[in-house]
């Protein structure tokens, strides 16, 4: 007799032994066997991807008699922590209220109350940089970003590629179990593998982050990202949106992200890099925003009471020592306050609302990504790193500011009256891609001197961070004044989550990460121990410092920020400067005189320096390097075809008609009807180029930086095919002219002819051209515009082409130094004593009612350094020997 029960008694029995709190508390202690499809294992570490694991189970010929064994699933250490790393841009240490700013940072507030503050926490003063040493823990020299991407020369630290030998964070927490996952900017993909042709590997997704959801390059337009990806796709979901931004959908995003990896998978934890585009330029906060901050009227009475203001704030927050000076207002650089006309103040004030507006936009949608953390329950095993800028705050918006950053990286500044009459009351919305007056940059450098780009000084590179880890750091609200760098993150983040970093990873030896950790300093018992971090060198165009044990020898800054092209000496010539951090933690007193002999110890260590990090060859330009060939997919190409439409190819690998003679040439049909649409474009509002069908007119349009635009129409199109062509011929000598110096050769004018069916039906002469780039955020497309129109007044994206393109052809005549050129430029070097020379109509801006009192400084120091590098070619010249050559110079100088 049988005596088996029936099923459903059976199932019943199980699910009340299976709901015993014997039998749950016998599961939850229990791991999965090996072997079992719920296993896991936490890998050594030291070789990523870990090797293969062995089978462990049997295999015979008849499956009934064998055992099957899956491999393990990788998981990171038992109590590892989340980790979201937030990374701010633009934004200097008196930017947050956290760090003793007027602008309100509430969730900044909140990660350092719930957490640390720490006060002397550094970048490398420029975004690119930073953002590759934070994702690898090496100096930027080590990782290829000696300067920013797209200014990437042909040498080891400056080509903007991170090699296999540095894998990053993202990497190497997802071989070892991580989620991983980056939101917003990516600057730390070559300028020149950028294009939907990859290579890959240089992008987030190829650099160990599971997923990407973010703008690709410095910076872009929020309202309407031109570089917007996912993953590695190019996205557009802003059409048809009014009132979308970037910021807000990037929060929306990381907190789906979180959300969907915790109902997959709640016992893995993540790691989220989330890096808004804010407070870098374009300011694009929502209008609520605008207001809230307008409402507060924290700028009117100006930048010198500001500095007062928050240098004040930041003595009681106790972020800077009871003894620390405030460093001097640049009087020889950048007007007072006081002396400002009442236009400019209204102008400036609006232009620091907008800009606050954005931080504190940028802040409170960062403030959502916490909270959602919260709400998961999951806010005590997350390590929160907030960082406050990749830099100081930048002061490349000009003496004015701008209503458009392209105009101003192309040596165009619009007067006071003309931004008061034409951008005053659009400023901060998608009309403009706006930066301030570089006086509020100053201010927000506060108790600091210098800005962004500077690294001698802390103004552009002392950043304001909190970090938080509630199930650890006990010390809430505590500060910590210990030196560190942005290299220090990712061992910290390996050392919380007791990850080792890897001997190889992907068959190659890692070279060793350079930074220390910092979680010694989240025991109050270390609150004042000395800094792990005693030596870091600091280079950015060539300005340089090191940094050791509590004193700093920094070069003199001879090129304000705001100057793109300057006469500088020899990098080798530059004057120093020595400053005793333990007395002075503003760098308020030069004591170089008093220390001679320490700061000759400090000078010799930056060398050593140097060499040790790939810093060398050292390099003081700036615009000519935006300029500078590169790979890409046009280099070393003149002529091109397409014959059917494609759109998104960036600027890096797109062809470039800058300071050349072009022909573009495009055989279509047009239907029964007419037609209209985009035939080819790059760039866009703000700056760049169009041909395209209107109406069944044919029309080419240059936008000169949103402040003029030349435009070529003809006559209406009939029914079939027909060639329109575009000539342009330019009348300058070319970028060539550069390498000795001269800019005459870029930005000349030139005459276009638009053409039918090879009739000339427009004719028209530019003044002047683009020199240095266009709107970097935009693509170069075929067929349809992405983005934003050349012309609002004539279409909006996508208007694509409703004829046929059946092909587009694009030729391109570079100018060619002639023989007699060359020996005119040549000599026009050697009279202005062999230096670089720039053009006095570049460095001059018109209508800069601030900042003339700099530019003429800048022009007594280039006749000093004329000077100074007549004497040095002097001395080659005589075959000196080094000491006798030093000397020479010096003595020659002083005459």
């Amino acid at each position: 007799m049988s005596t088996a029960r029936p099923f459903h008694l059976v199932a019943f029995s199980l699910t009340l032994a299976l709901s015993s709190p014997a039998f749950a508390q016998q599961a939850q202690q229990a791991a999965p066997p090996p072997g079992s499809p719920a296993a896991t294992i936490t890998i050594p570490g030291n070789q990523l991807p870990p090797p293969p694991q062995q089978f462990g189970g049997k295999i015979e010929r008849d499956a009934r008699n064998s055992t099957p064994f899956w491999p393990s699933r990788v998981v990171p250490p038992k109590g590892a922590p989340n980790v979201l790393l937030i990374i701010t841009d633009d934004a200097g240490y008196g930017v947050p209220s956290t760090f003793g700013g007027v602008i309100p940072t509430p969730a900044l507030d909140r990660i350092a109350q719930n957490g640390l503050r720490y006060t002397n926490f550094h970048s490398t003063a420029l975004c690119s940089p930073t953002r590759a040493a934070l994702i690898t823990g090496r100096n930027h020299h080590s990782v290829g970003y000696g300067v920013i991407a797209e200014q990437a020369t042909g040498f080891p630290g400056y080509d903007s590629i991170i090699t296999k030998d540095k894998a990053t964070i993202g990497r190497i927490l997802s071989d070892n179990g991580y989620h991983t996952a980056w939101f917003g900017k990516n600057h730390n993909t070559p300028e020149y593998q950028a294009s939907q042709a990859g290579p890959f590997d240089q992008w987030p997704t190829g650099m160990g982050f599971e997923y990407f959801y973010g703008f690709m390059g410095g910076d872009t337009n929020q309202w309407e990202p031109g570089n917007l990806v996912r993953n590695t796709t190019p996205i557009y979901p802003y059409e048809g949106k009014p009132g979308w931004n970037l910021v807000t959908a990037m929060a929306d995003e990381a907190i789906d992200y979180v959300n969907r990896m915790n109902a997959l998978s709640p016992d893995t934890p993540f790691f989220v890099k989330f890096a808004p585009g804010a407070t870098h330029a374009p300011h694009h906060p929502t209008p609520e925003w605008v207001k809230k901050i307008g409402d507060m009227h924290l700028f009117d009475q100006g930048w010198n009471k500001l500095r007062e203001t928050i240098f004040e704030n930041q003595k009681k927050l106790g972020v800077i020592p009871q003894n620390a000076k405030l460093t001097p207002w640049p009087k020889d650089l950048i007007k007072e306050w006081d002396q400002l006309s009442a236009d400019e103040k209204k102008l400036f004030i609006r232009q620091a609302e907008v800009f606050a507006a954005y931080a504190a936009y940028a802040d409170n949608e960062i403030g959502r990504v916490i909270q959602s953390i919260q709400d998961m329950g999951k806010l005590d095993n997350t390590l929160i790193i907030y960082i406050e800028g990749d830099n100081g705050t930048s002061a490349e918006g000009q003496p004015n500011g701008t209503p458009n950053e392209v105009a101003m990286f192309n040596q165009i500044t619009p007067s006071v009256e003309d931004q008061l009459k034409y951008f005053y009351d659009v400023w901060g919305t998608d009309r403009t891609y706006n930066h301030m007056s570089i006086g509020w940059a100053w201010a927000f450098d506060t108790p600091f001197s210098w800005t962004k780009q500077i690294v001698s000084h802390f103004g552009g590179t002392r950043q304001g961070m909190a970090i938080s880890w509630p199930e650890v750091i006990k010390d809430k609200g505590g500060i910590r004044h210990q030196f560190h760098h942005v290299i220090d993150v990712v061992p910290t983040i390996l050392e919380a989550a007791r990850i080792k970093q890897p001997d190889i990873v992907d068959g190659i030896k890692q070279s060793p990460i350079e930074g220390v950790s910092m979680t010694y300093t989240f025991d109050a018992k270390n609150a004042n121990a000395p800094s792990t971090h005693t030596t870091q060198y600091f280079e950015m165009f060539a300005d340089r410092a090191i940094y050791n044990d509590g004193w700093i020898a920094s070069t003199k800054v001879l090129r304000p920020p705001w100057v793109t092209i300057a006469k500088l000496p020899s990098p080798g010539d530059y004057p120093w400067e020595l400053y005793d951090l333990r007395n002075d933690w503003t760098q308020a007193e030069d004591v170089a005189a008093k220390n001679p002999d320490k700061l000759k110890e400090l000078q010799a260590l930056f060398w050593k320096e140097a060499e040790k990090y790939q810093v060398l060859p050292l390099d003081s330009t700036v615009a000519s390097r935006m300029i500078t060939p590169r790979p890409s997919l046009s280099a070393g190409r003149t002529s091109f075809a397409w014959t059917r439409p494609m759109t998104g190819t960036p600027n890096g690998d797109a062809p470039s008609l800058l300071n050349s003679s072009y022909n573009f040439n495009v055989d279509v049909d047009i239907p029964d009807g007419g037609a209209e649409g985009v035939l080819v474009t790059q760039g866009g509002r703000f700056g760049g180029y169009g041909l395209y069908v209107l109406k069944s007119k044919p029309v080419f349009t240059w936008n000169l930086v949103d402040l003029k635009r030349v435009r070529w129409e003809g006559p209406e199109l009939t029914p079939g095919k027909h060639l329109i062509e575009f000539d342009f011929k330019y009348d300058g000598l070319g970028a060539g002219t550069m390498v000795f110096g001269n800019y005459t050769g870029i930005g000349q004018g030139g005459t276009g002819t638009l053409k039918v069916d090879g009739k000339a039906v427009a004719t028209e002469k530019m003044e002047h051209t683009l020199p240095f780039i266009l709107q970097w955020d935009e693509a170069f497309d075929i067929g349809s515009d992405t983005g934003t129109p050349v012309d609002d007044n004539d279409y909006q994206p996508p208007f694509a082409f409703t004829g046929k393109i059946n092909r587009l052809a694009l030729d391109i005549d570079r100018p060619k130094l002639s023989p007699d050129d060359v020996k005119r430029l040549q000599e026009a070097a050697r009279a202005a004593g062999d230096g670089p020379s720039a053009d006095d109509g570049q460095t001059a801006s018109s209508g800069a009612q601030v900042g003339t009192v700099g530019l003429s400084l800048v022009e007594k120091i280039q006749v000093r350094m004329d000077k100074r590098e007549g004497c040095r070619k002097q001395a080659e010249a005589k075959g000196l020997g080094m000491v006798d050559r030093v000397k020479f110079v010096q003595e020659c100088a002083r005459q």
